[in-house]
């Protein structure tokens, strides 16, 4: 049997394991809210930039935190607790976007894992917390390391899939994801194997396995978890209708789910109501002022003619990036995207060589990409713009990108297509980025319509 054949039978047996979600609905995100003789939830941190993390709302994360903190107060022997209160804190940074929380996060794990060593809860909560700070050699090294206690783990597997994803090694795991199928079947390790093969350009795969998911899914978490990721599935292939659809149902199931908020205003927005995209972009960046949503609510912005507030929308990505370092998180990545389109194009092109000195991913490739194109550099970008499509990837800002840095060169052949590819696939992909891709495919119709009466004067002559 093939490879591929194998990938497909993969494919169709995950599909069909969904009816084992109602017994194996451990969750993507931290139980954090009951602990009964130490038992409690297995956990996952999602892949930046990915998959949305499955949280609860920011109130009752809050109330957990509180209530482990006074568990722990009681019982400090607890390792359980204190990897558990470690994990809590590391999904309050994500949740709320503050970096700060991260040491107490690295404090709580080493506590824990200084009252049983080796543990593999605390080894677990150091990958996600590795992978939250975007270390993720880190993250798959502690994975690792919890997998050898507990090869059952859900959270250490789940993370393993993320590591390997962020960094690049595309192959491996897809190889994780199959080993993870095999020990633990979830929602965890079904989102992450349709991720891998979104990657690859497997959309119909990708959707029917999230599809038979959210079927199976029963818990309020599990299925704004999984909606979401089939609306973000949706909205990057330019279906705005099914998108909205699948993020309303998410939002039904928890009301305040920042992922689905995000996403539901950036569908919004490419679908013409800018009105709703920005007050649902100001709710989410009020509670989580985050890169993304930061940069996509500043271009809201700027694209209705408000300057002002766009700068400042962008001044915050550079506050935040500030405080990530000091929580020692790596936030190279972060810096090349927004910084190469409204900052110091020379700083994101640091940042972005840095950043693929690390990994190799299509996200690196295009960031990087990116940044060498607006410093002048477009015969090198062109190599890395390649790279950031090669795996058949479906993004429309790729495809953009690659289009602009092939117009910058004069490949005008090459520029059309990859702008046309962009637009036909995702038209309303970002309202600056679009609004450039067609004029850059006026400038090349313009082109060429000059040349045609040169063309026809020559034919001319030659017929004289």
């Amino acid at each position: 049997m093939t490879a591929e054949a194998g990938r497909t039978r993969r494919a169709a047996r995950l599909a069909g394991c969904a009816v084992l979600l109602g017994v194996a609905l451990t969750a993507g995100s931290i139980a954090v809210g009951e602990l009964r003789g130490g038992e409690r939830a297995d956990t996952v941190a999602a892949a930046p930039g990915a998959l949305p993390a499955r949280l609860g709302t920011g109130v009752d994360l809050e109330a957990s935190v509180t209530a482990l903190q006074a568990h722990l107060k009681a019982r400090p022997g607890d390792f359980t607790g204190w990897a558990t209160l470690g994990l809590a804190y590391v999904e309050q940074a994500r949740t709320d976007g503050d970096p700060a929380r991260y040491p107490r996060a690295r404090r709580a794990l080493d506590r824990s894992l200084e009252l049983r060593p080796g543990n593999d809860q605390a080894l677990a909560g150091h990958a996600a917390l590795a992978a939250a700070r975007h270390d993720f050699t880190g993250a798959l090294r502690y994975a690792d390391r919890a997998l050898e206690q507990n090869p059952y783990s859900e959270r250490a597997l789940a993370t393993r899939i993320d590591a390997l994803v962020e960094l690049g090694r595309y192959d491996d795991a897809s190889e994780a994801a199959d080993t993870a199928d095999d020990r633990r079947p979830g929602i965890p390790v079904f989102t992450r194997y349709a991720y891998v093969r979104e990657l690859r350009g497997d959309v119909d795969t990708a959707r029917r396995v999230l599809e038979q998911a959210l079927g199976a899914a029963t818990a309020p978490g599990d299925i704004a978890y999984v909606a979401t990721a089939l609306g973000q599935l949706a909205y990057h292939q330019g279906d705005y209708g099914t998108a909205l659809g699948h993020y309303a149902r998410a939002l039904a199931a928890d009301d305040g789910y920042l992922p689905a908020l995000e996403g539901r205003a950036r569908a919004q927005a490419a679908d013409g109501d800018r009105a709703a995209a920005v007050k649902g972009l100001e709710r989410v960046v009020a509670r989580a002022p985050l890169p993304g949503p930061l940069v996509a609510l500043g271009e809201l912005y700027e694209a209705g003619g408000d300057r002002a507030r766009a700068r400042e929308q962008y001044a915050l990505v550079e506050a935040w990036t500030a405080l990530a370092r000091a929580g020692g998180v790596n936030a190279d990545l972060d810096t090349a995207l927004a910084a190469a389109d409204h900052g110091d194009a020379r700083a994101a092109l640091r940042a972005a060589r840095a950043e693929w000195h690390r990994r190799h991913t299509v996200h690196t490739a295009d960031a990087l990409a990116w940044a060498l194109h607006r410093t002048g550099h477009d015969a090198e970008a062109l190599r890395y713009a390649r790279a950031a499509t090669a795996t058949g990837y479906r993004n429309a800002a790729f495809l953009y990108h690659r289009g602009l840095i092939e117009h910058s060169l004069g490949h005008r052949d090459q520029a059309h297509a990859s702008l046309t590819a962009a637009l036909t696939l995702n038209p309303g992909f970002s309202p600056l980025g679009a609004r450039e891709a067609r004029g850059a495919l006026n400038d090349l119709k313009d082109v060429k319509d000059l040349k045609e009466p040169k063309d026809a004067k020559d034919r001319k002559e030659t017929t004289r």
